[in-house]
């Protein structure tokens, strides 16, 4: 009997799996409409500029569909992820990304995630969002706009707890950026990671206040201004935030923010073997595919 379970047994352990590239906005809109919240960061990068330096990937097959995208540029590299976690790792298979990014996914993708990259710092996030009639401005104390030129003191804020900061100045005026000043020091700051006008989304992140200054809601009113003044250009405003903290996320609900979903971020180094793998696993599997129009990876259930 053991025998003829043999061949059942390896042929359930295989899923085989559609990927193809992405090169359409509108149909990268599409798959993603039905969690706009959660991908806004991805949808973001649909901008001009922006869009050129990513790279789409959605699989298909027998439990399900993925998307992957790997963007380069800004404040550094990302992935993102959405789908079933099969086709998330049959995607990865072939296009592992680059070498160091930051990466946002599901945690049932952690798994999937795991055979392709070393994860630091994995962190179940809690992703808020809001648009204009539901928020409530809470800027009790007076913010002031921050730009390029301000990038000494916004990087002494940033390294006050940790590593020095190595934001540049067209971070800054690229982006939207408040900050509480107090004796003429800079203490508290907020940003984004991500605005897109066009897709009517911006990402707030980026929030800090230094060590010794913090418990007088500072942070709270530069949250607050920079997502005003995101509301004035985009329809909804999305930020993610640790849901152990209790306190952050209940003045983020002040603001008018409410959860849409958890996301999983992390620190993500491609593994070696990764790399060398994906180029001969991706020759065999668009020959396997070419009739199909993708390429045709065969997954482990």
């Amino acid at each position: 009997m053991a025998g003829r379970a043999l061949p059942w047994t390896a042929a359930r352990e295989r899923r085989e799996y559609l990927v193809r590239p992405l090169r359409e906005r509108d149909d990268i809109r599409a798959r993603l409409r039905s969690e706009r919240d959660l991908a806004a960061y991805a949808l973001a990068q649909l901008e001009p500029g922006l869009f050129e330096r990513t790279r789409w990937y959605a699989a298909g097959g027998p439990d399900g569909e993925a998307l992957v995208t790997h963007s380069r540029g800004g404040l550094g590299d990302a992935t993102y992820a959405t789908g079933d976690a099969r086709a998330v790792a049959a995607i990865l298979s072939i296009a592992p990304g680059p070498a160091h990014g930051f990466l946002t996914c599901a945690v049932g993708h952690l798994d999937a995630m795991r055979g392709v990259y070393r994860l630091a710092n994995a962190q179940p996030m809690l992703r808020m969002s809001v648009r204009a009639d539901g928020f409530r401005p809470r800027e009790s104390v007076p913010t002031t706009r921050l730009l390029g030129i301000d990038i000494r003191r916004v990087n002494a804020l940033y390294g006050a707890e940790g590593p020095p900061a190595s934001y540049e100045p067209a971070h800054i005026d690229g982006g939207v950026y408040r900050g509480v000043v107090v004796g003429g020091r800079l203490v508290a700051i907020a940003g984004t990671h991500a605005v897109s006008p066009a897709e009517g989304l911006a990402v707030v992140g980026n929030v800090f206040t230094h060590p010794r200054f913090r418990g007088q809601g500072y942070a709270t009113a530069a949250a607050s201004a920079v997502t005003g003044a995101l509301l004035e250009r985009c329809g909804t405003v999305v930020l993610t935030v640790d849901p152990a903290n209790a306190p952050a996320v209940a003045a983020y609900r002040r603001l008018g923010y409410r959860g849409v979903g958890r996301l999983v971020e992390a620190n993500a180094t491609r593994r070696d073997s990764a790399a060398l793998l994906a180029p001969p696993r991706r020759l065999r599997a668009w020959l396997r595919g070419r009739e199909r129009g993708g390429a045709l990876v065969a997954v482990r259930a």
